[in-house]
């Protein structure tokens, strides 16, 4: 799909350039050490003299880097020519069009070779003692090894075949309950089971029989459930709880060990409950792996989710395939029990709008692509919108949504805006994390809400974990407040930005502004629509109200999967207040020292965080690392005194706890290649000591904790004074939890009246 070769072909079929094997085949372990052999042979065009083959693979691997100048180090690839011609090997990360990176271009040189003749690539060569070729870390039913050749040494390199092995998930390391956060009394849902191995595969390889329990009544809750051999996850539907308040649900072994907590489930009367999406990945068809179908059948029976959708780079999109996606999403969208649009990601350069997410209603759109770059039928050019102002003209009148969205080229919403269209913002993904985009729309004086999703290139929606890539997160999950699993009903919580967005984690948040005797809600953003406000004195997560009060009071209502670290108000671009569960007077011997921030808005954001934290005279009785998703960058103890690491930020955090034998006597040293800085322990409080870092709101954090947090629930108020300037008072939440993962609200934006 959406690969263009060159329309210049020196024969009629790719077997007249040669044909390939590989060896073995067969299924592989995620990570582990192979050695692969891939014979070439030439075809009857021969083999030019400065004629060439290239190995490739697609871009979302994340294998070993391969080398070949250390027989002795990992990733050792050799190349030998059957009649004993000179083969130079040049490792290229970039050698061919998208989907095909990371690459290896053999030469022919001083010399040619016949039909017939071989050339024999060893990818892992263990002769001069390296252990293999390291595997990517995410599992994947056919890694393909394609191979490009350029027979007559003219540049062009056309496709031959492609060979592939199946990699397969390590053994079980972790289990993972996902139950629903808001439900109303009686109301029936299900839950979720799966299995993951240390990279964050899904994976299954021994039955297990396991046990549940709740913490209260919870309706044809089974008390044991037999998980499968070879089965990823499981599903327990027709449960319901009869009565409001909070439960949570815990897997347990055969022997009682407890292997897992929920989330919190919520029940409460009331016009909405809370329905989990991540709405933006692609597959193999595009630059992902697997297949569409695989693709929602991951989302919907693995990950849990309840609402996707399909973002293909538009650019890559055939005509077969755009009708594809459309009959997919409808054979899966299923109302009252799993939603999905169709759509795509248009995909604009940076200088004309950047990655904007459609999302249609109803299938049988008109697709409207930012360009053609990989389409050879080029016979609906004239549908192009080449700009943002483009697109959101050629959608006019058409029952569909967007979110601006950071991906590898960033998105500027200051070229164009149409509120109509345009309801959110994504402000995290395996990208990273991205606020700057929700304060520049306040900047702009745009009114939108927040999502998080993933973009995920491995086929896993609404689980997926970055490995060792150049991503540098875990997905994000977007919470939408709707009246019904279809959608119509999460349509409607677009529209209205009646949802919030995490870093991965389930929680539930609620936000209620108290509006004064005088308030009013819009029902549409009163700069496109001319709908009359309601009278109300109540505003929600998303709402756009006026008010006539000089002040407003804002209620928080949080319900976690962890203990809560600190809940910030923010009015624009202002943190205005900071709430934590514990007072100074319950500080421990606990440091919280973390690294965040990105190197600046582009596709080079990695800040790589590279050295060590250490005391002077205190020891380090225990440290636990924070969002260490690449386990070959680790956090490690050096000595009693030292931590060493090396881990990478895109906009996101990571860090570590430290847990000191004494924080009254002696420093803190940090020395990293962006900061070096030493403070006193005994200075180190519950604010924030900040030392900035450059780039893109980067810089290292330093704050005490207690020993240890244990509050999942918070429920707090402040008071907001409202403006008279005219201007909007957009106020949200952001929420930090112990375990690493934040929760954004959409913004309440507050008009003045008069």
């Amino acid at each position: 799909m959406g690969e263009v070769w060159p329309n210049a072909l020196p024969g009629s079929a790719a077997a007249d350039y040669g044909s390939i094997s590989l060896s073995p085949e067969g299924a592989f372990p995620v990570r582990s050490f192979q050695t692969f052999t891939i014979v070439y042979t030439v075809g009857e065009y021969g083999l030019d003299d400065t004629g060439a083959i290239k190995l490739v693979q697609r871009w979302t691997a994340d294998n070993g880097v391969a080398q070949c100048h250390d027989p002795a180090a990992p990733n050792y690839i050799t190349a030998i020519a059957s009649n004993g011609v000179r083969l130079d090997l040049h490792i290229e990360p970039y050698p061919h069009q998208r989907p095909w990176y990371n690459g290896l271009r053999i030469t022919v040189a001083r010399g040619y070779m016949e039909p017939g003749d071989t050339i024999t690539i060893t990818l892992g060569d263990r002769s001069g003692g390296s252990p293999g070729y390291r595997l990517q870390t995410f599992s994947e039913s056919c890694l393909e090894f394609l191979v490009l050749v350029d027979a007559c040494a003219t540049g062009v390199f056309l496709p031959i075949a492609a060979k592939g092995v199946e990699v397969l998930p390590a053994p079980i390391d972790r289990w993972v309950l996902t139950a629903p956060t808001l439900r109303r009394p009686g109301e029936a849902f299900s839950i979720g089971i799966r299995a993951e191995d240390h990279w964050g595969n899904a994976t299954g390889f021994h039955p297990t029989r396991l046990r549940l329990r709740a913490s209260g009544p919870v309706e044809n809750l089974p008390t044991e459930v037999d998980f499968a051999e070879g089965r990823r996850a499981m599903r327990i539907g027709n449960l319901s709880i009869g009565a409001e308040g909070t439960t949570h649900l815990e897997l347990l072994s055969e022997d009682g060990a407890v292997l897992a907590q929920s989330n919190p489930v919520l029940v409460r009367q009331g016009d909405h409950a809370a329905y989990w999406g991540d709405l933006h990945g692609q597959s193999g068809e595009t630059v992902g792996i697997n297949t569409i179908r695989e693709y929602f059948e991951f989302a919907r029976d693995v990950a849990f989710l309840d609402v996707t959708s399909h973002q293909a780079n538009d650019f890559q999109i055939t005509n077969g395939f755009w009708s594809e996606i459309n009959a997919v999403s409808a054979e899966f969208d299923v109302p009252g029990q799993f939603t999905a649009f169709p759509g795509y990601e248009w995909s604009g350069n940076t200088p004309l709008g950047g990655d904007h997410n459609v999302f249609f209603r109803n299938e049988g759109e008109q697709i409207h692509r930012s360009s053609h770059a990989l389409l050879a039928d080029r016979s609906d050019l004239a549908t192009d919108a080449h700009t943002i102002n483009d697109l959101f003209a050629a959608l006019q009148g058409r029952d569909c949504v967007l979110y601006a969205h950071v991906g590898g080229r960033p998105v500027d919403i200051s070229r164009g805006e149409d509120a109509r269209l345009r309801t959110a913002v994504e402000v995290h993904s395996d990208w990273g994390t991205f606020e700057w985009i929700l304060t520049d729309a306040f900047k702009l004086n745009y009114r939108v809400g927040v999502v998080c999703n993933s973009d995920v290139h491995k086929g896993a929606p609404g689980a997926a974990y970055p490995g060792a890539s150049e991503f540098g997160a875990a997905s994000g999950l977007t919470c939408f407040l709707a009246k019904e699993l279809a959608r119509d009903g999460i349509f409607r919580a677009m529209r209205e930005r009646h949802h919030f967005g995490t870093t991965g984690c389930r929680a539930h948040i609620d936000v209620a502004i108290h509006l004064g005797t005088q308030g009013e809600v819009f029902p549409e953003d009163p700069r496109v629509s001319d709908l009359p406000p309601k009278p109300a004195t109540l505003a929600r997560m998303g709402d756009i109200a006026r008010t006539g009060a000089r002040e407003v009071q804002v209620d928080i209502d949080l319900h976690a999967h962890a203990p809560i670290e600190r809940i910030d108000v923010f009015c624009r671009d202002q943190r205005v207040e900071t709430f934590r569960p514990y007072a100074a007077l319950d500080l421990g011997q606990r440091i919280r020292v973390l690294w965040e921030g990105a190197e600046y808005r582009g596709r080079g954001r990695t800040t790589r965080w590279h050295g060590s934290l250490s005391t002077s005279r205190a020891t380090i009785e225990r440290f636990q690392a924070i969002n260490a998703w690449n386990l070959e960058r680790p956090v490690r103890q050096g000595d009693a005194k030292t931590i060493d690491f090396d881990t990478v930020t895109t906009g996101n955090f990571g860090g570590v706890d430290l847990w000191l034998n004494d924080t009254l006597d002696g420093e803190l040293i940090i020395d990293t290649g962006l900061v070096q800085a030493q403070m006193r322990l005994s200075d180190i409080g519950m604010d924030d000591r900040i030392f900035d870092a450059g780039g893109l709101e980067r810089r290292i954090r330093v704050f005490r904790l207690p020993e240890a947090l244990d509050r999942c629930e918070m429920r707090c108020s402040t008071m907001i004074p409202v403006a008279s300037d005219g201007q909007d008072l957009p106020i949200w939440i952001r929420t930090t939890t112990e375990d690493g993962h934040r929760i954004w609200t959409s913004p309440v934006y507050i008009i003045p009246s008069g």
